[in-house]
């Protein structure tokens, strides 16, 4: 990842990595996107995250807010997954959702669970396809269960496959296969 809270994939990576050398028999190691040199300790991290956060960065929000619930401070937790949820960060609304059925420190909200589990499948995340699936064969959903559950599967999510191969009686080979 950049230091401004791009991620990159390792090609673009590398291709800084090859434009520094060729720039400087010393690489200077700089943001690929920025161009600013890269943090070299935990506190510019935090530090750098900060400035992106109070910039409105979605991804800078969703950072933080892991950061605060794996130290457990799950009150800061929300409050950050919902500012990055609200800038349109799809996994911060997946975080809400399982915070809304019932996490530490938030009420159990069913409504604002399917909610955050809609914005989230709606923008590609395929375990909230999967868990809205969930929820319609609860609720005897059956046609729609499946359908989430062939989307999630043809995003490559495990559980949703293994779903769709036990229970064949809902599913036609058809969309069986489509979906693998």
């Amino acid at each position: 990842m950049a230091c401004c809270s791009k991620i990159i994939c390792n090609g673009c990576a590398h291709a800084n990595e090859i434009r520094e050398a060729a720039e400087s028999s010393v690489p200077k190691h700089k943001c690929p996107f920025c161009r600013h040199p890269l943090p070299k300790t935990q506190e510019e991290i935090t530090q750098n995250n900060m400035k992106r956060a109070e910039a409105n960065d979605p991804f800078a929000n969703f950072q933080i807010g892991i950061r605060r619930h794996d130290e457990g401070n799950y009150e800061e937790a929300f409050k950050y997954y919902t500012k990055a949820a609200e800038l349109g960060d799809v996994a911060s609304h997946y975080l809400l959702s399982a915070m809304y059925q019932g996490g530490p420190d938030v009420e159990k909200d069913e409504k604002k669970e399917v909610y955050h589990l809609e914005r989230a499948a709606i923008g590609g995340h395929p375990g909230a396809r999967h868990n809205l699936g969930c929820k319609e064969a609860e609720n005897g959903n059956y046609e729609r269960a499946v359908k989430h559950m062939i989307i999630a599967a043809s995003l490559g999510y495990q559980k949703s496959i293994e779903m769709l191969k036990m229970n064949r009686g809902h599913v036609n080979e058809e969309d069986l296969a489509a979906a693998l």
